[in-house]
């Protein structure tokens, strides 16, 4: 929901507090993230870990949840948000730094109740445009995955398709039905 009542600049908007759950700027309006609920909340760390497990023991990306970055005129927080390892900011120390102010190479958007599949996409399509290779929005609700790519049309994964990140995270295997596994508990 936009909770601005006028524009606001990027850097009035970066001068406002954070919020729980976090507030976003595109277009000129600030507007907050939904509050995740059960399935939000394994599926977000949930795909983070499942990531970091591949990719980190390589040094090819890490996956960042809630992760603020700050970019053009947006500041965005994608729920998970992937970054090739040689593009993750750091310290002159050689810790991960605190600002990201570049576009997520991956970006991932989780559905949740009563949230607009379209706004998360067009969230995605403004990811695309500003850096992402790939963007990807995954539906609790209706057992999806919508993948957005450079160059490429969306497409509607289920079941045994494939999730495909190889542009970013070559030889990495995730199935949709992968993914929704997560939320079973048996």
């Amino acid at each position: 929901m936009a909770i601005a009542q006028r524009r606001l600049t990027l850097d009035e908007f970066l001068a406002l507090p954070e919020e729980e759950p976090a507030l976003e700027y595109y277009d000129g309006v600030v507007v907050q993230k939904m509050p995740p609920q059960g399935q939000h909340s394994i599926l977000q760390p949930g795909l983070a870990e499942r990531i970091n497990l591949f990719t980190r023991p390589r040094k090819l990306a890490l996956a960042f949840t809630e992760l603020r970055a700050t970019y053009g005129e947006f500041s965005l927080v994608p729920d998970v948000a992937v970054y090739r390892w040689g593009r993750i900011p750091r310290t002159p120390d050689g810790k991960v730094a605190d600002r990201f102010v570049e576009a997520p190479d991956i970006s991932i958007e989780i559905v949740s109740p009563l949230q607009s599949v379209t706004v998360l996409a067009q969230k995605c399509v403004i990811l695309l445009e500003r850096g992402s290779e790939i963007a990807l929005v995954v539906d609790p609700g209706d057992e999806a995955v919508i993948r957005f790519g450079t160059g490429a049309e969306p497409r509607v994964l289920r079941g045994d398709d494939r999730v495909d990140l190889d542009a970013v995270l070559p030889g990495f295997e995730l199935t949709v039905r992968d993914v929704f596994d997560m939320l079973r508990l048996d």
